[in-house]
């Protein structure tokens, strides 16, 4: 029987050392681990193989793997403390927190066993056992000064910690891991701007002395490599900087500047990214590519430790509300879930959840409310400060809450309650863009008389938005231009649509890969009214140039909303209630020969992958040319 051993990676004789060092310093854990395992299969006791590669795999975050090593480091050389206290963090690192105290407390240095000690208990949440080993420390460490911010940051007392980690970086020097601190700081209190500006040194930092991790270059559309997590990556605290700006511009509804936020972080394969960016990279991008959002978001539950918000986001996707929320505390996510899924089999009783909820958001909201009063009275302006964000939070906790409870009578098409329930809320929330929104398609859909109402709370949205719409929802603009056609202010309609059609244009000029359903969508509402009111001549019209060009236009989506349409003509040319002109013949006979072309490989049905066989959209395009032409003749 022959012996399997692994092969000798190929490295030139004499320079294995200096090829072990190279790997080790430019971050490529995964080649020095490979040499280095070969060697000690010749020399298994080899002190300097054994702690390289314990190295290794602690950079390459393999901490139990590493843990193992370090312990027979320890029995092998018992005159090298540092060994144990590597054992001990790595034993940390790999969430064996009993084990790691075990060794922490005989470690000896006192500093250091102190100091993870305090690590431990921190990530146990055992903050009096925290605060008593933090007396231990030395007065005026540096140890001591940031385990002290690390506390105050996890009790809420963001202020405080942001002191205490500038008073730390004023003693230690400028180190990214601790402005990114202070930025973490200033975002929980929702001063975006000293946050950013923070983020900002930490970028310009890391692309000045560390050109190698490609800042911004996966953004450019360049061909580039993976840059790994090295630990020069690690230590640059760009990862941590780029999802934080990308988490402002979202809070600040920039959602476009999010993506690129986490497009211009340095590049690493979806395999390497950690929690935070995998999660942040499926919610930011989710109405582009959902199907990949939900598979990130599954991957991460199945692959603990993830994110907390992870699996209260998932759901709240999964069911779609009308404005999903993504800071619930647990207990309240869960009353709102539950309301919201007997919404479908027992309305009432969902209708009575939501009520009592929202009477309980409403009570917290008018008690701050009047702390927001009373601390401007007395001018105390860190209290307003307090009682301001403590509102705008439990807003943010209110307003799900209220659209799940409308929803039900949305979903039963009784507008005018839904109405009445935005109304009851219009003292808290009537600043508030989800209400606004709601508002907006509620007056919509109530149509003839209530399109005033909605053009008066879908114009802000869009005016907000004019030198870039397409951040926009389509549906609104569609929206806005419907209600401008119905109370016969059609230039406005016009003139809106020409913008909306201009920025696609030089949105594709600049970027030929990108799609744009704008202005595609706005056309098919608006012909799909002209063609409801019975004007199909120019309701057609708008049908087909909406879906130019095809070859970009043409989806399953689109596609369906399109030959509703179609259908709803050819009914009423059998029923001899519709006549048309020749060329509007000729031009609808053309469009269906184009689709004929551009649809062979688009499946007319969302419902593809649980049927046997679903038509594409280009042989349902031919059934329609017949029926054309049968009609027409």
């Amino acid at each position: 029987m022959a012996l399997l051993v692994a092969s000798r990676p190929p490295v030139p004789p004499g320079q294995i050392t200096s090829t072990i060092y190279g790997h080790l310093r430019e971050g490529r854990c995964n080649e020095a681990i490979q040499i280095l395992e070969y060697e000690l299969q010749s020399f298994p006791t080899s002190r300097a193989a054994l702690s390289l590669l314990a190295f290794a795999l602690f950079q390459s975050e393999d901490f139990s793997a590493a843990a193992a090593l370090y312990e027979q480091l320890t029995r092998l050389y018992p005159d090298v403390p540092d060994y144990k206290l590597y054992q001990a963090q790595s034993l940390y690192k790999a969430g064996l927190h009993q084990d790691a105290a075990k060794l922490a407390v005989g470690l000896e240095s006192q500093e250091q066993s102190l100091s993870l000690q305090i690590a431990i208990k921190y990530e146990q949440n055992d903050i009096a056992g925290c605060k008593r080993l933090l007396e231990k420390l030395p007065a005026g460490s540096s140890d001591g000064t940031l385990g002290a911010a690390c506390l105050l940051y996890k009790e809420g007392n963001h202020e405080g910690a942001r002191k205490l980690f500038t008073t730390a970086m004023n003693a230690l020097g400028y180190q990214p891991e601790l402005a990114y601190n202070i930025a973490l700081c200033y975002y929980q209190v929702k001063q975006y701007g000293p946050a950013l500006k923070h983020i900002a040194e930490i970028i310009e930092r890391g692309v000045r002395e560390h050109p190698e991790l490609s800042v911004g270059a996966a953004a450019d559309g360049a061909g580039v490599r993976s840059v790994g997590n090295s630990q020069v990556l690690k230590e640059s605290a760009l990862v941590e900087a780029f999802n934080l700006k990308a988490a402002i511009e979202y809070n600040m509804k920039n959602y476009e500047a999010a993506r690129e936020a986490m497009a211009d972080a340095p590049p690493r394969t979806e395999e390497e990214l950690d929690p935070v960016t995998l999660h942040n990279s499926a919610l930011f991008n989710m109405d582009s590519d959902p199907t990949g959002g939900f598979r990130k978001l599954s991957h991460l539950l199945q692959s603990p430790p993830f994110p907390p918000q992870t699996f209260c986001n998932i759901l709240m996707l999964y069911c779609k509300p009308q404005h999903a929320f993504y800071d619930l505390a647990a207990d309240e996510a869960q009353e709102c879930l539950e309301a919201a899924m007997l919404s479908a089999s027992a309305p009432e009783e969902a209708f009575q959840r939501f009520d009592v909820l929202a009477a309980r958001h409403a009570e917290a909201l008018r008690q701050l409310t009047k702390k927001v009063q009373d601390a401007r009275v007395s001018r105390d302006t860190e209290a307003l400060k307090r009682a301001v964000i403590a509102y705008e939070e439990a807003l943010e906790a209110y307003i799900p809450v209220l659209m799940g409870q409308a929803r039900i009578y949305w979903d039963m098409e009784h507008y005018s309650k839904v109405q009445a329930i935005l109304q009851q809320s219009t003292d808290f929330c009537s600043e508030h863009e989800a209400w606004k929104l709601n508002s907006a398609h509620t007056f919509f859909m109530q149509g003839d008389g209530r399109f005033k109402e909605a053009i008066s709370f879908y114009e802000p949205l869009v005016q907000g938005h004019l030198d870039n719409l397409l951040d926009v929802t389509a549906i609104v603009l569609a929206n806005l231009c419907v209600c401008y056609i119905m109370t016969s202010q059609n230039d406005q309609a016009e003139a809106l649509m020409r913008q909306v059609e201009r920025q696609e244009e030089q949105q594709a000029a600049a970027d030929p890969t990108k799609r744009s359903f704008h202005f595609c969508i706005v056309n098919l509402v608006i012909g799909t009214l002209y063609c409801v009111k019975g004007n199909y001549e120019f309701g057609i019209a708008r049908i087909i140039k909406s879906m130019e060009p095809e070859s970009k236009k043409l989806e399953t989506d689109t596609w369906f909303y399109a030959k509703r349409c179609f259908l709803a003509f050819f009914e009423g040319v059998a029923k001899h209630m519709i006549t048309l002109k020749d060329a509007s013949y000729d031009e609808l006979s053309n469009f269906l020969d184009a689709v004929e072309r551009h649809g062979t490989e688009i499946h007319s049905s969302v419902a593809a992958g649980q049927q046997a066989y679903v038509q594409t959209v280009s042989e349902e395009a031919r059934l329609l040319k017949k029926a054309l032409l049968r009609l027409r003749h």
